[in-house]
């Protein structure tokens, strides 16, 4: 399997190493995969029916399998995750786990009832061959449910990080990775042919003591920047401590603590199936709009 260079943002290997780094410490860094993983098994609530077969891809170290803890709606849930180490730590729970790659999955064509992602696919380079895989991977009206970081990820910390390097240096550099936004995570579920498909966006906001805590945070949870565009040149030793001052001066609370924005977009899709719902033939409405909105409906003027 090849990929354009078009589709090369993010150095998977890198990514793998710094979950397996993060591995030994994650349970002093997890709070935001548990507090995506239960809004995750929430929404798997309203679907009232079960799955037998269920894969958790990216699992880290089984922040999932904890959530779904006592739930009827899985038989059989399989945990991946692209670190060894951390499938390692997930396996402890007595569930089936293996590492794999998001980009190349180990799954024949529709061998799960369900997909299941916590907050790893935003470090997928091919994310449309990705979901490709996972809508073929399940089989028919099998559900995909997943959770990924959006842009307006970290945007206070993005916005401290640039004026600093601008102070410092003179100019700016990718420190932070890219993520997508909500309308091209909806196109991308169509693209990869899934029926039904929904994404909307939640807004998970964490307060810190100072900027220090919140980076540590994200390299404890294997989540600093891994884009191919970083600057690999160390920054001056004053650049950390300006970004800061920095954040504190534009976006600390009055009690002195500091906001870190996380945009979480929730993608859901179903392997198109025959009993699935479908849009009704245009022309075949037997009343007008204006009729249901009760107006008066007019012709438009040229």
């Amino acid at each position: 399997m090849t990929q354009s260079d078009e589709m090369m943002v993010f150095d998977r290997a890198l990514v793998r190493r710094r979950r397996d780094r993060a591995a030994p410490g994650l349970a002093g860094h997890n709070f935001l995969f548990e507090h995506v993983a239960a809004m995750l098994a929430d929404r798997l609530l309203d679907v009232t029916r079960r799955f037998p077969a269920a894969l958790d891809l990216g699992c880290h170290d089984g922040a999932v399998a904890r959530a779904l803890a006592g739930s009827d709606r899985v038989d059989t849930l399989v945990q991946a995750d692209l670190s060894p180490a951390l499938a390692r730590s997930a396996a402890a729970n007595g569930r089936p786990t293996l590492a794999c790659d998001e980009e190349l999955l180990p799954f024949g064509a529709a061998t799960l009832d369900l997909v299941l992602s916590n907050l790893s696919l935003h470090w997928v380079n091919d994310l449309p061959g990705a979901l490709l895989q996972i809508r073929q991977a399940l089989r028919p009206d099998g559900l995909f449910l997943a959770a990924m970081l959006g842009a307006g990820t970290l945007a206070e910390l993005r916005t401290a990080l640039v004026e600093a390097e601008t102070e410092l240096i003179g100019g700016a550099s990718p420190r932070l990775s890219p993520f997508a936004d909500l309308r091209d995570a909806a196109g991308l579920l169509q693209r990869a042919g899934f029926a039904l498909p929904v994404a909307d966006a939640e807004t998970v906001t964490v307060s810190y003591e100072n900027a220090f805590r919140l980076i540590a945070d994200l390299r404890g949870m294997g989540e600093t920047n891994a884009g191919l565009n970083r600057n690999p040149a160390p920054p001056p030793r004053a650049f950390w401590p300006t970004v800061a001052a920095r954040y504190a001066e534009r976006f600390a609370e009055p009690d002195g603590r500091i906001p870190a924005s996380f945009e979480v977009l929730f993608l859901v899709g179903w392997a198109p199936h025959h009993s699935q719902q479908k849009p009704r033939p245009r022309g075949s409405a037997t009343r007008s709009l204006a009729d249901a909105l009760g107006t008066v409906e007019r012709p438009v003027r040229q």
